[in-house]
């Protein structure tokens, strides 16, 4: 007789599905670790800064205490670079756990939650690992479709998640068509507005989503260091959101859920302009390394915002799978995306110029 823990949409939960490491490549294939390129994860090439670094290595020297369970100093950075109280400001592991405190704390079994097609894989995990049920609202052009979302609001709905740019396929919706659809959500309803891409955005496609969330007492907008700060091994992410909303996430925020040298990194991270600027140049030209590439080899691919790329690699629902599999044997780690629904695509981080020139010799091959 089998015992049953938990309650059944727990248990329906499929396991998120993180990017192959290059160590577990190096093993299945009988590949050296040096020569692996991995481009899977969206993390930053560059590496870590190297302020953040040094900060590390001074906060090493007192990890026998407990972190800042309130994060003063890493909050004191975020509202100064924001021009947000600190009162606003809820610190996350990673951005990933300001998702899922949002769905604990708003979502009751049940009760609706909005998202689009083809968004980010913890939306439906977050809602589902609460009970919640999901509204999922058809793309349109592989983005988001707000009219569609606005009109999907039922008066049960507690939550809409918008990622901006769009996981996993780089769309973005331009500031004026955000703000018009926040003015058509009822206030009871928490619009997370997840940012994890937006430092790669072009300067003349750049807003400031707090100046909404001023406007907004049901805004909350998500931010990670994993991408442009280089720190996605730290797991630090925030949300700034104004009081009320701030309050009930901190009430079931673990205490110490960003260590001491990830608030040192962080704030090294967020002050540091220059290796901001790099990431950002180091990913406009890789992003047009890899669509010339693309233009080249006939192959279709979606605009991205991101440091990502998503690119159909074949007509039959096999494709991405089987292309995925000749990549790995060359040691080159992409982002297979059937599971959002896309058999046909692969998504492709944007690497160094060395890397992303491996990659397009290793598809040409894959592809012949």
């Amino acid at each position: 007789m089998s015992t049953h823990f938990g309650p059944d949409y727990v248990r329906a939960l499929a396991p998120y599905q993180a990017g192959k490491p290059i160590a577990e490549v190096a093993r299945e294939y009988g590949l050296d670790v040096a020569n692996i390129v991995k481009l899977a994860s969206n993390e930053n090439p560059l590496g870590i800064p190297a302020s953040a670094l040094q900060a590390m290595q001074a906060a090493a020297l007192d990890l026998a205490r407990y972190p800042d369970a309130n994060g003063f100093d890493l909050k004191g950075t975020i509202a100064a670079k924001y021009a947000v109280p600190q009162e606003w400001i809820t610190l996350g592991n990673g951005s990933n756990d300001i998702l899922e405190l949002a769905a604990h704390a708003l979502v009751e079994p049940g009760q609706s939650v909005i998202y689009a097609q083809y968004s980010f894989a913890v939306y439906p995990l977050a809602t589902q690992a609460v009970g919640g049920r999901a509204i999922v609202v058809a793309a349109k052009d592989f983005g988001h479709d707000l009219p569609a979302m606005a009109a999907a609001i039922e008066a049960d709905t507690r939550l809409i998640f918008i990622a901006n740019p769009n996981n996993p396929t780089g769309t973005f919706i331009p500031a004026a068509q955000l703000e018009a659809f926040l003015r058509l959500v009822p206030p009871h309803v928490v619009v997370v507005l997840d940012e994890a891409y937006n430092e790669f955005l072009a300067p003349e496609l750049q807003y400031e989503s707090t100046a909404w969330v001023r406007q907004f007492p049901n805004l909350l907008v998500s931010r990670t260091l994993s991408k442009a700060y280089g720190l996605a091994g730290l797991r630090v992410g925030f949300a700034i959101a104004q009081a009320g909303l701030t309050d009930i996430l901190n009430r079931i925020r673990q205490p110490f859920n960003v260590n001491s040298m990830a608030q040192a990194a962080a704030i090294a991270a967020l002050n540091d302009a220059a290796f901001l600027q790099q990431s950002a140049e180091n990913n406009a030209d890789g992003y047009l390394q890899l669509t010339h590439a693309f233009d080249a080899l006939g192959l279709r691919y979606v605009p991205s915002f991101g440091n990502f790329v998503l690119v159909q690699v074949g007509d039959d629902d096999g494709a991405g799978a089987r292309v995925n599999q000749a990549l790995l044997r060359q040691g080159v780690i992409v982002r297979p995306v059937g599971n959002y629904g896309l058999p046909q695509w692969l998504r492709i981080s944007i690497g160094l110029p060395a890397e992303n020139a491996a990659f397009i010799v290793a598809l040409q091959r894959a592809l012949a």
